[in-house]
């Protein structure tokens, strides 16, 4: 094994969120895959929407990198083996460049990686370049690679926006204000990339955007060194898992699927909506996504809530996650529906509001060890049962998720990283 591979990489940030990290990280995936450019992207921070999208830009998995939940020995094995198969890999940031506990920027000054400073010139000319200059010299240390600029309305003003930069700072190219290139969002981010019909019609005319108004360049070899991978004991051999997965069942981090069948699992997919049955299994996992976008046809699913009572009364492990729970309440109600009953396995109900009632980094010492996840919702719950632990936020904010348990039931807001403590989270689906 080479000790060190060079991959010419990118860390595409902002100044804030919705400035077009996506757009542009999406645009330049799919253009240089178009060229028949290998391209692997990472997605920096705890996200389930972006990296859907960009995984049908570029036609591979995206894997989170970030330094607290995942750990850094995680993010550079990630990135290490990315650079054995890649002609490019490309990381989309999160929030603003320097924002949270372990930013974007610390991801790049830690790896090398070179900054993509996208930002949305839409509303500004000159004063682009004061924002693109003080981005490039906050931090000592900190490569910036180059300055983009998003929703442009021509070429006059691209112009006005280039020619506002200081010499040292590289011109990108810009993306122009056009619909036809916007990514639709709701209430979590984006609308989840297997509910855009149109979405490769949309990612291939950011990529001819991108070919006309910026280029495609490949930005400077980065040197990434090598670490050993994670080993994963076999704790779930020859065991069979059931996994919901469809529009209401959607955010799976592709880390935590590789730590289930490395350890030996045997993974069955099913379809609340479609009228899946629960497969026969050992364990079940309810990850997190939109029922409330779907309330009556989950709520019309009796002999799935009853499978799954029959399933935790017969001792077998079920995890559920933030949208997973809130399946599994009494009632699910949003501010423009009324209370539709769900699984009844938790006493309680919630409602979906368009008041953020979840955020942040989360840290959760249960009896099978201490995991890492984040919290990321608009739900607000009453749950009339006591919860068995409360999770920690690792940056001091207000969001210290409950996390309920019910024979091996295990339940909570908190979207766990598995990787973060292999052999803990292996134990949520052990007897």
């Amino acid at each position: 094994m080479n000790a060190v591979r060079q991959v010419p990489a990118l860390l595409v940030s902002a100044p804030a969120s919705g400035q077009g990290k996506t757009s542009f990280t999406a645009a330049l995936a799919r253009a240089h895959a178009r060229r028949g450019r290998r391209v692997r992207v990472f997605k920096t921070g705890p996200d389930f929407l972006d990296p859907m999208v960009l995984e049908r830009a570029s036609g591979a998995p995206v894997y989170q990198l970030d330094l607290w939940m995942c750990g850094e020995a995680d993010v550079r094995a990630r990135l290490y083996a990315a650079a054995s198969e890649a002609d490019l890999i490309l990381v989309e940031g999160v929030m603003g460049l320097f924002d949270g506990g372990t930013s974007s920027a610390d991801l790049s000054q830690r790896f090398g990686l070179p900054v993509l400073a996208v930002i949305d010139g839409s509303a500004m000319a000159q004063t682009f370049g004061a924002v693109a200059t003080g981005l490039a010299r906050y931090r000592e240390g900190l490569q910036v690679h180059g300055v983009a600029a998003n929703r442009i309305g021509g070429a006059y003003h691209a112009k006005l926006l280039a020619g506002s930069l200081p010499p040292e700072l590289h011109w990108f190219g810009a993306l122009p204000r056009d619909p036809a290139l916007a990514l639709p969002e709701r209430h979590l981010g984006l609308v989840a990339a297997g509910e855009l019909a149109d979405l490769d019609a949309r990612l291939d005319a950011l990529a001819d955007a991108m070919e006309l108004h910026a280029g495609l360049d490949l930005p400077p070899p980065v040197a990434f060194s090598a670490v050993e991978a994670m080993q994963v004991p076999r704790l779930l051999e020859g065991r069979r898992i059931a996994i919901a997965r469809d529009d209401a069942f959607c955010f799976l981090y592709p880390a935590n699927l590789d730590v289930l069948r490395q350890a030996g699992a045997e993974l069955c997919w099913f379809s609340p909506l479609a009228g899946d049955a629960l497969p026969g299994c050992d364990a079940a996992w309810l990850p997190g996504g939109y029922p409330e976008l779907h309330l009556a046809r989950l709520a019309e699913r009796k002999d799935l809530h009853a499978a799954l009572r029959a399933h935790v009364d017969a001792g077998k492990p079920l995890l559920a996650e933030c949208g997973g729970m809130l399946s599994l309440l009494d009632a699910l109600a949003t501010r423009e529906s009324d209370a539709h009953t769900m699984a009844g396995l938790l006493p309680g109900w919630a409602v979906v509001r368009e008041r953020l009632a979840g955020l942040g980094m989360q840290s959760v010492e249960l009896p099978e060890g201490t995991l890492r996840g984040h919290t990321f919702h608009y739900a607000h719950a009453e749950i009339t049962q006591p919860p068995l632990v409360h999770a920690s936020n690792p940056d001091g904010g207000p969001a210290k998720e409950a996390v309920y348990r019910r024979a091996r039931l295990t339940a909570s807001f908190v979207h766990l990283y598995f990787p973060s403590a292999t052999e803990a989270a292996l134990r949520l689906f052990l007897p």
